[in-house]
């Protein structure tokens, strides 16, 4: 499954009306470590996706949105369930610490 890119309407819909988790990636484009996690943060996407809703948040076009969730540094991966964040992870540096985080999380 395709990472979703979330806008402010598309998030409000995920994160407070879904029913799965949604892990989100808060990045930017000229962020380099962002870029060097993505292929990871994309398999992540394809492990998981019968679990969970796998989704980036631009943080350039989404200003507003990174400041309402308090994003300071990037990235930042957010798990939300019922619009509720489970918890957060700064520059995992592997597709095995997104893996422990996720797990961490959902228990």
């Amino acid at each position: 499954m395709a990472i979703m890119e979330l806008n402010n309407e598309l998030f409000q819909q995920s994160v407070n009306e879904g029913e799965k988790p949604v892990l989100v990636d808060f990045w930017a484009p000229w962020c380099v470590y962002c870029r060097r996690i993505a292929p990871a943060y994309e398999k992540i996407g394809d492990q998981y996706s019968d679990d969970i809703v796998v989704a980036k948040v631009n943080i350039d076009e989404n200003p507003e949105l990174a400041a309402k969730e308090h994003i300071e540094v990037i990235p930042t991966l957010v798990l939300y369930h019922k619009g509720q964040a489970l918890g957060s992870i700064v520059a995992p540096e592997s597709k095995a610490a997104i893996e422990e985080f996720i797990q961490e999380h959902m228990g």
